[in-house]
């Protein structure tokens, strides 16, 4: 397993954000964080990405634990986030060059993560004049960059539109290594994930594959799934 989290707790004062939760997450593995907003979702990632240091429980990505910041753990993974930085006056081959640069990897490897996200034709456009869809497809080739063996993205296809959204599930799902997934967005979660782990209110509902959720709910669909278990 790449990452195995054990009784995870995480208080900000009256609140618990996350509330004894317990879940694994296999090599190579697609894997979705489903919940409401604040319903847990960030604080636990921000934990296995060791950007935040649990209350108690356990956590172990690769073998290790990822606070104290561990440097050779954190090169292993890749991290997207919903504020994700741009050099916004560069184009998007020369930001990429800037990213590897701080990764200490081949200035070469813009051009290939350019391709692999589909922003071959933009890349001497410069960021600011990026469209939204684009701007994501960036972020995304940012955090792969360095080749990461772990992928975190935190809500990849917020505020795109249907069309653009659709657009970048090819991508998603075609990416390398194993990825961690957060969204609200559940036909999406559907049509990506091999497993999705619903959290609410700081605890794990529901740990399984989407057919397995709609079996066991009688649901045919994700989204309805979803909703019956988190009004049980």
């Amino acid at each position: 397993m790449i990452i195995e989290i054990e009784d995870l707790r995480k208080r900000y004062g009256a609140r618990q954000a996350v509330d004894g939760v317990t879940l694994s997450v296999d090599e190579g593995e697609f894997f979705g964080l489903l919940g409401p907003n604040g319903a847990g979702k960030s604080t636990l990632v921000e934990i296995v990405e060791g950007l935040r240091r649990a209350d108690s429980g356990r956590v172990s990505v690769f073998g290790k634990s990822p606070w104290p910041r561990d440097l050779d753990l954190l090169a292993r993974l890749g991290i997207q986030t919903q504020s994700s930085s741009f050099f916004v006056r560069h184009t998007a081959r020369e930001h990429l060059r800037r990213v590897a640069t701080l990764h200490r990897v081949s200035r070469d490897r813009a051009d290939e993560v350019l391709k692999l996200v589909g922003l071959e034709d933009s890349a001497d456009t410069r960021v600011e004049k990026l469209s939204g869809g684009q701007r994501q497809r960036l972020a995304i080739a940012s955090a792969l960059t360095h080749d990461p063996e772990l992928l975190f993205l935190d809500e990849p296809t917020a505020a795109l539109d249907p069309l653009a959204r659709k657009q970048l599930w090819g991508l998603l799902k075609s990416l390398p290594g194993t990825v961690v997934y957060t969204t609200h967005h559940l036909d999406e979660a559907e049509a990506l994930c091999d497993r999705v782990a619903i959290i609410q209110n700081g605890r794990i509902v529901a740990v399984d594959t989407p057919a397995g959720l709609r079996e066991r709910t009688g649901a045919a669909s994700l989204e309805d799934a979803y909703l019956r278990l988190v009004a049980a």
